[in-house]
């Protein structure tokens, strides 16, 4: 039965109905979690649980999906073991104060023990052992009840297996799990019916494979210490059921294959780069773990780029970008050194776009991200290699065994080399790295960029207090859309996370509001800026958030009088310039995105924005830097788009209608399936799902002035604008430079750039002009210092101080020196240059040195020291640098010695 065939039966076992009621089939949200505590979706029930925490009323009394996820704490991990991915898909059905214990437990098992030619998965039910938590009576009950089997079939776990919860004060809840017995070849008995043990022991979880966990949402915790340690408050007012059941384990079981890498969606891809490579699986364990890197992590990081995450180097992009890398390079190891993504990818596609028919349709933009990545991580892997080598040549060098924390951080962070590609390269060489070192430098590297974010949105890491406001006081009345100004009431006072009775003038905090018109940071739009008013005092408004869905929170500044946490009605009010400036920008971008989907193609599709007044960039997935014509005409476009005077509206539908109506859903965007809002500028023209404030027609923006194109990384390309006045600001200031330059040169604007290019020639012309007789005059003095060499045990020795010279000027007249020494007695030359206060120390040896012992790299490294730096390089030619000029004399008087010493030595 093909994974496909599962994901079918499965959704019509819900929607069909039973004695419990028909499900509504809710199809998969995006990857990309809607919650700030997440990166990914990692289970089925996360696009649920706003329904499960009662934060929203639950559109439907049951539900059932497949739903895509992604985990990422074992990506090492990830075919090391066969039970690790990184993609996989979920199905669950879900009831939201509907069926409880019973139906969960007879809906599951129906299912799975059900004839294939009725409709279900046909499981032997001598092999299935339900488990429960031990001491839940009603589940151990209701399972022999429903399924006729003896007690002793059904497995007692513990608070570690089988309890439920989200880690904090909430909804938990029992859990029972279906356990299949793959036979005595995957592992010994559980024992289960004699055993008073609690816990799954490790070495029986390939035998008993969990292939479904159910979930009996009915207890209010009030504390939660750990996953075994909290206290249960009592009973929620709406018992929940929430169940997933893993379609790679059923599929690799109903398959009859050893594992989820070998089903009919993953194995293809092995079996391509087993073509590729000429290798086989099967044949070496090492090998066998890069086969399933490459079939894992290339599934998932083609479903991560069509829900719209592209590589980067923090957050989604640089789990994206790790799970390419680690794909492009285990391929490598196997020993296929061509690009490998164009020919594994495609096949994934074919496999996973048989449900997912966004990949063929989205095609081009997914290929071109991933395959512009790879191209980009090669020609990292040739860079990071140079480095890499020079560094454990260094620690060669200086005896050492161990390549620093602070090198491999260096390696990753600077060149994108990944840790696991240092940590084999060093091995290759005989060396160990400092892991440990490594770590801690990227956990401070993480922790500052968390303490940055957290800076920028004003939050505190801990939601706890606004999770508490929102439940006293519910939702926050938003009329952003509505009005510039409303009384309101103040329902929180907060600093740093923590409620505050006042606020004094001059300090900072965040204020909850019952109703606000300020627009919340969101969707690449700014947040508004304000002034609200209270009785004695003013408060400039800084930013506004929503630290949880529903709430708005305003950080603040006291400018007049003290703000006490419990003040009478207070004025907000929205800045008005500022929200014009708003909503040019942000229709801007709305136009400016028509207009590149229109020079460009439709696969020009924005990756992300911001937006704030008179000001736009919208990143978008490019492979290649525009030419001026294409910008050009982008901004041509768009400017049009403002002379037509469109007209610019919205309204709401459900997401199923904006797409049929053609409206884009933006990548790295969620989205409500119920009731999104559409803005459309010119018709179809322009159609996106957009939550943000818009001018009502597109004259009103007044101007779309493009100032730049750049990259923001592989396959991604950045475009910046200024709209509104700042856009004729622009312009004005522009014609200020060409007025200017005019006067200077005496020219027509027209002829400016002629002008101006003629003199760059003529002074580039000059430039090199003088620095061929500079080198010239520099190299005269080489035939001297060749004639001056003093003997040293029978080598000629030059040692020379330089000033007024760099580094790459010494090495030339080095080289230049040596070449006049007689090239059948052994000779070194030694200069020391001096500029801008630098040091620069250049060793150059002739083959007659060399064969006596002598070394250039020997002696700039015992130089090194009198100038305070050090250097390296080869035999015949080193160069070392340092920033003591007062040693160069003494490192000049240390080249006969130090000749002298290598020559006994020898």
């Amino acid at each position: 039965m093909d994974t496909a065939e599962i994901r079918r039966r499965f959704l019509a076992h819900f929607e069909n109905g039973s004695r419990w009621g028909a499900h509504t089939a809710v199809p998969s949200a995006s990857l990309l979690a809607d919650d700030p505590n997440l990166l990914f979706v990692p289970a089925g029930m996360v696009p649920f649980k706003p329904y499960f925490l009662g934060q929203e009323k639950a559109p439907y009394p049951r539900a059932t999906s497949v739903q895509k996820c992604v985990r990422t704490p074992d990506i090492e991990d990830v075919g090391r073991t066969t039970r690790h991915g990184t993609f996989f898909e979920m199905c669950g059905n879900f009831s939201f104060g509907d069926y409880f214990k019973e139906g969960a437990i007879e809906l599951a098992w129906e299912l799975v023990t059900k004839p294939v030619a009725d409709g279900g998965f046909g499981l032997d039910e001598s092999r299935l052992w339900p488990s429960i938590l031990h001491g839940d009576d009603e589940a151990l009950a209701l399972w022999k009840k429903v399924t006729g089997l003896p007690e002793d079939r059904i497995v007692r776990l513990g608070r570690k297996e089988n309890y439920w919860s989200m880690g904090v004060p909430g909804p938990g809840g029992p859990c029972s799990e279906i356990l299949y017995d793959r036979g005595p070849q995957y592992g010994p008995d559980g024992e289960f019916g004699t055993t008073s043990r609690t816990e799954m022991p490790v070495e029986l979880e390939d035998r008993y494979l969990e292939i479904w966990n159910l979930v009996f949402m009915q207890d209010e915790l009030s504390a939660v210490r750990s996953k075994e340690d909290f206290d249960i408050a009592g009973s929620l007012p709406n018992r929940n059921i929430d169940t997933g059941m893993g379609l790679e384990r059923v599929a690799f079981l109903l398959q009859g294959k050893e594992n989820m890498y070998e089903i009919d969606v993953m194995a293809p891809v092995i079996a391509r780069a087993e073509e590729l490579s000429g290798r086989r699986y099967g044949a070496d364990r090492d090998d066998d773990v890069r086969f399933r890197v490459v079939a894992d992590h290339v599934r998932s990081s083609m479903m991560l780029i069509g829900d719209g995450v592209t590589p980067g180097n923090e957050a989604r992009g640089y789990v994206l970008r790790r799970l390419l890398r680690r794909a492009v390079r285990s391929m490598r190891l196997l020993g296929y050194e061509d690009p490998a993504l164009p020919e594994l990818m495609p096949v994934s596609r074919d496999r996973m776009g048989e449900t997912y028919s966004d990949l063929h349709s989205d095609w081009e933009r997914i290929s071109r991200v991933a395959y512009a990545e790879e191209e980009a991580f090669r020609k990292t892997l040739q860079a990071g290699t140079t480095i890499f080598d020079l560094a454990a040549g260094q620690v060669k060098e200086s005896g050492g065994r161990v390549l620093s924390g602070q090198q491999a951080f260096s390696l990753h962070d600077t060149y994108g080399f990944p840790i696991d590609l240092t940590l084999e390269m060093a091995s290759e060489q005989g060396l160990s790295v400092d892991e440990a070192g490594f770590r801690g430098l990227m956990a401070e590297q993480r922790e500052r960029a968390k303490a940055d974010a957290r800076a920028k949105k004003g939050q505190h890491a801990d939601t706890s207090a606004y999770r508490g406001v929102l439940d006293a006081h519910g939702p926050t009345e938003w009329l952003a859309y509505e009005t510039l100004e409303t009384e309101s009431r103040p329902l929180a006072l907060l600093r740093e996370g923590h409620s505050v009775p006042a606020l004094a003038a001059g300090e900072v905090g965040e204020l909850v509001l019952d109703r606000t018109p300020f627009y919340a940071e969101s969707g690449g739009q700014a947040a508004d800026a304000g002034r609200i008013e209270f009785d004695g005092g003013v408060l400039e408004v800084l930013d506004v958030q929503r630290p949880v869905r529903g709430l708005v929170v305003h950080q603040v500044r006291v400018l007049e009088g003290e703000l006490p946490a419990d003040a009478g009605t207070l004025h907000a009010k929205v800045d008005p310039e500022w929200r014009t400036g708003a909503r040019q920008a942000h229709s801007g971008t709305h136009v400016v995105h028509a207009a590149l989907r229109e020079v460009l193609g439709p696969t020009a599709l924005q990756s992300g924005s911001y937006n704030r007044p008179g000001y736009l960039r919208l990143d978008f997935g490019w492979t290649s830097a525009l030419s001026p014509d294409q910008v050009r005409d982008i901004e041509t476009v768009s400017n049009q788009a403002l002379r037509a005077d469109l007209p610019v509206g919205w309204q709401y539908m459900t997401l199923a209608e904006a797409k049929e109506w053609g409206a884009i859903a933006l990548f790295g965007e969620t989205y409500d399936d119920q009731k999104v809002r559409v803005v459309e500028i010119g018709g179809p023209w322009s159609r996106e799902l957009c939550g943000g404030t818009h001018v009502d027609h597109s004259s009103q923006i007044g101007t779309v002035v493009v100032i730049g194109e750049s990259s923001v990384g592989s396959g991604n390309r950045r475009i910046e604008a200024f709209t509104g006045v700042e856009g004729f600001a622009y312009l004005a200031r522009e014609r200020d430079v060409v007025h200017e330059l005019t006067t200077m040169l005496k020219a027509q604007p027209d002829d400016v750039v002629g002008r101006v290019r003629d003199m760059v020639e003529r002074l580039r012309a000059t430039e090199k002009e003088l620095e061929r007789a500079r080198l010239s005059q520099l190299l005269a003095g080489g035939a001297g210092l060749a004639a001056g060499a003093q003997d040293v045990g029978g080598v000629a020795v030059v040692a020379h101080r330089v000033d007024g010279a760099g580094g790459g000027d010494v090495r030339t007249l080095a080289t230049d020196v040596r070449a006049r020494l007689a090239a059948d007695r052994p000779g070194v030359v030694v200069l020391v240059g001096v500029a801008d206060g630098k040091v620069a120390v250049v060793a150059a040896t002739n083959d007659a040195a060399r064969e006596r012992g002598l070394s250039a790299n020997d002696l700039v490294r015992a130089l090194g020291p009198h100038v305070g730096g050090r250097g390296g390089g080869k035999p015949d030619m080193a160069q070392g640098g340092g920033t003591e000029v007062s040693g160069v004399d003494a490192a000049v008087a240390a080249v006969a010695p130090e000749v002298a010493r290598a020559l006994g030595g020898a």
